[in-house]
């Protein structure tokens, strides 16, 4: 590896400008006691999403020249060994993780309920991980056989099935997130300690979901949940870890926000939910490790209780980062001194793709696969490899979505709407929608046009029933208009066929929505329709209540399933262009 060099040399100017408003970097001095503080080194991931493989994506680097170039990056071995490079660097170290690294995974750790996902991170070291909405999707229950292990069976898949499951070494945190009885499902904080006698130190954790997981996940996945408010949570932990000695508080929290690329200058540019979760939290917290937006960034927020500013990270998505945190401690104040945080890309191997050629590049460290973990990951990958590769069909070419938290779910999100509508034109359906968020990557087919089922659960790992229901068509304009509001994350659903609409976000809140058509006519508010979505949004998920009001319910397939049978339906299926959801005025 040549991770060493490149903190000593001039790439890493670049590197820094990768992270959102990052910090300026310095080479790490030795995690030892100094006349200044104890050096801890936090090694940080989130929203890893079960990417057992490298998972065909880049990120987009500084290349020296005043543009950016793709590195490709990502994949659990890959990930590994980056995260040893850094526990290299400091001595005194701790893995930690912002949520989401299980669910809407990879196949080959879906199909396995992510036991491979927990079995990576235990080899990487992992000790506490946030839990974040993702986790919770196949019910709480589940989540806690991930941390106790067995092979209790929760879910219509079979656990156990290449390994007695163990269970996660590291420990899941949940702050704000109680049962009935009042207590947290998973202990609220944990704790360590670094050096002895006078040179001990102690960093405190605080782990936390987002308060919105009962509209992001199937509402009987949660029931018998309640998710409280994120900075009440921190603020009421913050004096108890203080009382049990740490000098140091970190938060680890599955929410996060958004930056301005290359925005040295802090988090002036920051916007996103975690935002009013900053501002309302009492002095004490040194550090947050967040998550949830796919972003990455490393920029100084608000004041902390000894008058600096909280230094905030996010490392984006499916191990294609890791973000490598310094804090300073003086062990005779009890107090951070100072803290220093910069992305780090995983670079695995290059790849190609039907958007073309990804090549490695010099510019950047590459790292080699830990071989251990790529020996575990193959097991499992192997054992789904037949499913994997197999083909489904052919489309006419890339089918993308700006990104994977995009308002706009693009061609993609077209092309699955069609193939829901296809699914449930038995059961009357006129018309589908289907939400942004839930596409979980872009379709790219190989160069003759072929998809896989690997790819094609890949976009649809949540294995929702279609739900085709009745609706007024003034209870389409209030569901379109649900999805462009200020309340929550903005989304603008995408339609099947025949369907147009358009809308202006210059608008105020609630009549953005400027016309909507079904084959060229308007929707008339008072007519009836049939229209399908996937059962998550049927019940009320990611904000869009109307749909729950809809009457004369009927299931069909599974999503995934719709959309193989769409593809292979056609020798060649047309990828639709993104014409039916129009941005208009500001």
């Amino acid at each position: 590896m040549i991770f060493k060099a490149l903190t000593r040399s001039a790439p890493l100017a670049a590197l820094s400008l990768l992270a959102a408003c990052a910090t300026p970097q310095t080479a790490h001095r030795a995690s030892a006691p100094t006349a200044q503080g104890v050096d801890v080194g936090i090694i940080a991931i989130n929203d890893f999403h079960g990417a057992l493989e490298p998972p065909k994506a880049a990120v987009a680097a500084p290349d020296g020249k005043g543009g950016s170039i793709p590195v490709p990056a990502g994949g659990a071995a890959w990930l590994a060994s980056a995260v040893d490079a850094l526990k290299a660097e400091h001595p005194n170290n701790v893995v930690v993780a912002a949520g989401d690294l299980t669910s809407a995974s990879q196949l080959a750790s879906s199909l396995h309920l992510d036991e491979p996902a927990v079995g990576v991170m235990n080899r990487i070291g992992l000790e506490f991980n946030a839990v974040g909405n993702h986790e919770f999707d196949r019910g709480w229950k589940e989540l806690q056989r991930l941390q106790s292990g067995g092979c209790e069976k929760n879910t219509r898949l079979q656990p156990c099935q290449l390994e007695q499951f163990q269970g996660a070494r590291y420990k899941y945190l949940s702050a704000s997130t109680y049962k009935t009885d009042g207590k947290t499902l998973f202990p609220a904080t944990g704790l360590k300690s670094f050096g002895t006698g006078a040179n001990k130190v102690t960093v405190g954790f605080i782990g936390l979901s987002l308060r919105d997981v009962p509209m992001l996940v199937a509402p009987e996945e949660v029931k018998g949940l309640t998710f409280g408010d994120e900075a009440e949570a921190i603020n009421r932990e913050i004096p108890r870890l203080k009382a049990q000695g740490a000098d140091a508080v970190v938060v680890l929290i599955h929410q996060g926000g958004k930056t301005t690329l290359g925005d040295s200058n802090g988090c002036d540019n920051l916007t996103g939910a975690i935002k009013p979760i900053l501002d309302k939290l009492d002095p004490g917290v040194d550090l947050v490790v967040s998550g949830h937006t796919h972003w990455q960034y490393v920029c100084h927020y608000g004041q902390s209780g000894d008058g600096s500013s909280i230094l905030l990270t996010s490392a984006g998505v499916y191990g294609k980062l890791v973000t490598d945190i310094t804090l300073t401690i003086d062990p005779q104040t009890h107090r951070v001194i100072a803290k220093t945080a910069r992305n780090v890309i995983v670079q695995s191997e290059g790849y190609s793709s039907g958007r073309g050629d990804v090549p490695n590049t010099r510019l950047y460290p590459r790292f080699r696969p830990r071989k251990d973990v790529a020996r575990y990951v193959a097991s499992y990958v192997k054992d789904a490899k037949d499913l994997v590769s197999r083909p489904v069909g052919k489309i006419s070419g890339p089918a993308s979505k700006p990104s994977s938290e995009s308002e706009f779910g693009g061609p993609l999100g077209n092309l699955i709407a069609d193939s829901q509508l296809a699914a449930s034109k038995k059961a009357g359906a006129q018309i589908a929608f289907t939400n942004p968020f839930g596409i979980r990557a872009p379709l790219d087919p190989a160069p003759d046009g072929t998809v896989t089922f690997g790819q094609v659960y890949a976009v649809q790992p949540f294995n929702n029933d279609l739900v085709t229901m009745t609706l007024t068509g003034s209870q389409l304009y209030d569901l379109i208009e649900e999805g462009l509001d200020d309340e929550g994350a903005q989304q603008a659903l995408a339609p099947s066929a025949g369907v147009k609409y358009t809308f202006d976000m210059s608008r105020p809140s609630g009549s953005r929505l400027v016309s909507l058509t079904l084959n060229g006519e308007p929707i008339n508010p008072v007519a009836t329709y049939r229209v399908t979505v996937v059962n998550f949004l049927a019940e009320g998920g990611d904000g869009f209540t109307t749909f729950t009001e809809g009457t004369n319910e009927v299931r069909g397939m599974i999503d995934n399933e719709a959309f193989q049978q769409w593809i292979a339906a056609v020798p060649v299926r047309e990828v639709p262009k993104e014409e039916r959801a129009v941005k208009v005025g500001g």
